[in-house]
C-alpha cells in the first residue's frame, strides 16, 4: 500500500467481503496510475455505491455524513480557502458561520491534509466541523469553489492595465517571442481556460473577437455555450500564446493555420487540436480537445441494446468483412469505434488503426496519425497497413475512391474493417459506396454491417421530472410502436398512456442546464442474401428501406422515441434533431445506377 492509501479503509472491505485483497491492490495502483481516489475507483468499478461508501465511512471514522444534494452552499465559506486543500488533499468547505467553518472531507485518513486544516482553522479564526462527503457533493463542490470567471479575474489581477494593453509582438533582435509571452497574462489564462474546459468535458473551445471584448465559448454535449468573456486588449497575447504552443507562426494573422499541442492536466495528458482563422475583427482560434479518457466507454453506455446491440457484437465476431459507422460531424461515430475496438482488443489479434487525428488512446491497439501534408493518407497508410499482418483494421474516415477501394480489398481478404463514412442513413451507405466506384458484386461479400447514429442530450437524472405524455405526443408514439416488432413494442404499450420525463429547473447535478451528457440514436442495417439480391438488381431507396423493414431494422427516430419512452431523454430534444434523420416515410423510388 502506498503512504496514501486508505488504510482502515481497505481493511474494512476486504473484512466485509466487498473487495479481494487482490483487487484492493489492483485499485490502489490504479489510483497512484490515474490521480483518481481510491473512493472514486471504486464507486466507478461498482464494487460499492457512492450512498454506502459514505455510511461505511461515517461509521469507520466516526464523522456525520453529509448529503449535500440538495443543500444551499454558502459561497461565502469559500473565501480564503486555500486551492490546495481543495485540489490535493479533497477537502472542501460548504457552510460558514462568523466562528464555524464547515468542511466536507473526502479520506480522514489523510494526516497531512487533517494537519493543513488545523493550520488553516487557526489562521482564519475558526473552529472547523468536519463531515464526510460522497464523490458526487465533492465534485460539485470543488467545481462551485472556483469558477473561470474568478480564476481568470485573479490572474489578470496581477498585472497592471499597462502590461495588460501591451500588444505581443516579435523581438528581432532577440527573437524571444516565447519568454516575453510567458511573463504575460496570457499563460495563465490559456491554462485556466483548458483546464476548465476539460473538466467540465467540452468537446471544443471557441475564443472569438468581436470589437471591445474576447468572447470564450465551451461546446458542451453539442451546444455552444459562452463560459467567459475578455478584454479586447487581451488578444494578441492570447493568440500568440496558443500559437506559440501549436508551432504556428506568429507573426502570420492573414492566413488559417492548423496546429496541435498536448498538456498534462491531473494525471493525464490531453491534446488539443488548433485551428486559427483570420476575421475582421481578428484571429478566432478553435480548439478541439482530444481527451484520451472521454472515450472510455462502453457500448451498452453509448445507447446500444436490443437488436442493435446484438448485431454489432455479432459482426465484430466474425472473421472478416467490414463494419461502416455513418453519420454527420458529431453525430459520435469515433467514440462508437474507440468501444467497439475496446470489446474486440485482446492480446491474441493485431488490431491497427489509421486516424485523423488520434482522438481515443486504446491500450493494446497499434494507432497512427495521417499526415497528409507529407503523402501519408488514408489511402497510402491503408497499403502499408495490410503489410503489417494486421486482423482488425480501423480506418477513420472513407473519404475517396481510392480509400473505398482499398478498404473493400482488405475486408475481402481475411480482415475485419472497421470505417466511417458519410451518410445520411443506413441505406445511403450502398449508393454512396457505388458512387465511389466499389463494383456492386463486391458490396455484399465485403460489407457485414452499418451503422447509423445521431446524438440526443441526456436529461439529467436528479432533476427530470415524471409526466403522461399530451395526446399530441401519444399519436407520435403509437404510429411509432405500430411500425416497430411485436415483440418490441409489447415493452411499451400500455393501457393508461404513456409515461415520459420532462427537463426540471436544473439542479446542482448538472449545473442548472437541465441535461447532462448525450445518447446515441441508433440504426443498424446487416448483409443478408435478400439484401445482396437488391443491391444486384436495379436498387431503389424504396427497395432497400423495404428490405431494410423486413429485416427488422428500427430507425433511428424510433430509437429516439423508445429512449423518450425510457425516460433518458425528452420529445422537445428529439423533435430538434428529427429533421436530420429518416423516419422512415421517405417514398422516393429512383433507381441507383
Amino acid at each position: 500500500m502506498t503512504s496514501s492509501s486508505p488504510k482502515l479503509l481497505v481493511e474494512v472491505l476486504v473484512s466485509q467481503n466487498i473487495i479481494t485483497p487482490e483487487a484492493a491492490a489492483e485499485i490502489e495502483q490504479e489510483s497512484v496510475d490515474t490521480g483518481k481516489s481510491f473512493g472514486e475507483l471504486l464507486v466507478h468499478k461498482n464494487l460499492i455505491s457512492d450512498k454506502a461508501l459514505l455510511q461505511l465511512k461515517s461509521e469507520l471514522y466516526q464523522l456525520p455524513a453529509a448529503d449535500l444534494s440538495s443543500a444551499e452552499i454558502d459561497k461565502e465559506s469559500f473565501k480564503n480557502f486555500p486551492d490546495n486543500l481543495v485540489s490535493v488533499y479533497k477537502i472542501v468547505p460548504f457552510a460558514k458561520t462568523d466562528q464555524l467553518l464547515k468542511v466536507g472531507v473526502m479520506d480522514p485518513e489523510n494526516a497531512r491534509g487533517m494537519e493543513a486544516l488545523k493550520f488553516i482553522s487557526a489562521d482564519m479564526d475558526v473552529t472547523v466541523e468536519k463531515y464526510v462527503i460522497g464523490q458526487k457533493d465533492f465534485d460539485s463542490l470543488s467545481r462551485n469553489f472556483k469558477t473561470l470567471t474568478q480564476e481568470v479575474g485573479r490572474a489578470l489581477e496581477t498585472f497592471s492595465k499597462d502590461q495588460l494593453d501591451k500588444e505581443l509582438s516579435i523581438d528581432e533582435k532577440t527573437g524571444k517571442l516565447e519568454d516575453i509571452t510567458a511573463e504575460a497574462p496570457a499563460t495563465r489564462v490559456v491554462a485556466i481556460v483548458v483546464k476548465y474546459a476539460v473538466e467540465n468535458k467540452a468537446s471544443d473551445i471557441h475564443i472569438e473577437p468581436f470589437g471591445s471584448e474576447i468572447r470564450v465559448r465551451f461546446r458542451i454535449d453539442g451546444d455552444l455555450q459562452t463560459s467567459l468573456t475578455l478584454p479586447s486588449s487581451l488578444l494578441s497575447s492570447l493568440i500568440s500564446r496558443i500559437k506559440v504552443l501549436s508551432d504556428m507562426k506568429i507573426d502570420e494573422t492573414r492566413l488559417a493555420q492548423d496546429g496541435r499541442f498536448s498538456t498534462t492536466i491531473g494525471s493525464r495528458t490531453v491534446d488539443f487540436r488548433v485551428s486559427t482563422f483570420p476575421t475582421r475583427t481578428g484571429e478566432k482560434v478553435v480548439l478541439r480537445i482530444l481527451d484520451p479518457f472521454v472515450g472510455d466507454i462502453e457500448l451498452t453506455d453509448l445507447g446500444l441494446e436490443g437488436r442493435n446491440l446484438n448485431l454489432i457484437l455479432e459482426n465484430i465476431a466474425k472473421p472478416f468483412g467490414s463494419i461502416l459507422i455513418t453519420g454527420p460531424t458529431g453525430s459520435g461515430k469515433s467514440t462508437t469505434l474507440a468501444a467497439i475496438l475496446r470489446k474486440m482488443n485482446d492480446e491474441v489479434i493485431n488490431i491497427v488503426t489509421l486516424e485523423d487525428p488520434i482522438e481515443y488512446y486504446v491500450t493494446g491497439v497499434n494507432q497512427s496519425q495521417v499526415h497528409e501534408e507529407i503523402g501519408y493518407t488514408f489511402a497510402s497508410g491503408l497499403r502499408h497497413i495490410l503489410r503489417q499482418d494486421p486482423d482488425v483494421i480501423m480506418v477513420g474516415e472513407i473519404r475517396d475512391k481510392e480509400t473505398a477501394g482499398l478498404a473493400i480489398q482488405a475486408a475481402l481478404t481475411g480482415h475485419i474493417v472497421l470505417s466511417t463514412i458519410h451518410t445520411n442513413n443506413t441505406i445511403g451507405v450502398i449508393p454512396r459506396l457505388i458512387d465511389m466506384s466499389v463494383e456492386k458484386y463486391l458490396i455484399a461479400p465485403a460489407l457485414n454491417l452499418v451503422v447509423a447514429q445521431r446524438l440526443l442530450r441526456r436529461l439529467c437524472s436528479s432533476c427530470k421530472v415524471p409526466d403522461k405524455a399530451n395526446l399530441g405526443e401519444e399519436a407520435l408514439i403509437k404510429k411509432v410502436l405500430a411500425n416497430l416488432p411485436k415483440d418490441v413494442s409489447a415493452k411499451y404499450l400500455k393501457a393508461d398512456g404513456f409515461k415520459i420525463f420532462r427537463a426540471g429547473g436544473g439542479c446542482k447535478e448538472c449545473n442548472g442546464k437541465q441535461y447532462k451528457g448525450r445518447i446515441a440514436i441508433v440504426e443498424t442495417l446487416a448483409m443478408t442474401d435478400e439484401l445482396e439480391k437488391v443491391i444486384l438488381t436495379d436498387i431503389s431507396e424504396k427497395k432497400l428501406r423495404d428490405e431494410a423493414r423486413h429485416q427488422g431494422m428500427i430507425t433511428m427516430y424510433e430509437d429516439g422515441v423508445m429512449k423518450v419512452l425510457n425516460g433518458v431523454s425528452t420529445f422537445e430534444e428529439l423533435l430538434q434533431v428529427a429533421n436530420e434523420i429518416e423516419s422512415g416515410e421517405n417514398k422516393n423510388d429512383e433507381v441507383i445506377e
